[in-house]
């Protein structure tokens, strides 16, 4: 596994995929989420984890979430990764 160069946390609006039909609001989700890591990573080839995928799946194809919180991670080769982030301790 590459190691990562760059790693940034960003809070992704989600709120565009409700502009189109209840059926394709997940999916369009989903390529606004690539999309957005390809403009603020500068990197054509995007990872989603799984982990990702079933938070965004979590209540059905009709309501994904408006915004989520991930991690991007960058490697040497320029492939981005976005997960979650790890859970910071508050104290």
């Amino acid at each position: 596994m590459a190691k990562a160069v760059v790693s940034r946390t960003y809070t992704v609006p989600l709120k565009d995929a409700w502009k189109t039909s209840r059926k394709r609001r997940v999916e369009r989700a989903i390529n606004l989420l690539k999309k957005f890591a390809m403009r603020h990573m500068k990197s054509d080839k995007v990872k989603i984890l799984e982990e990702v995928n079933e938070l965004v799946w979590e209540r059905s194809i009709q309501k994904p979430p408006r915004r989520i919180r991930v991690l991007m991670e960058k490697d040497e080769e320029g492939v981005v990764t976005v997960s979650l982030p790890k859970e910071e301790k508050m104290e």
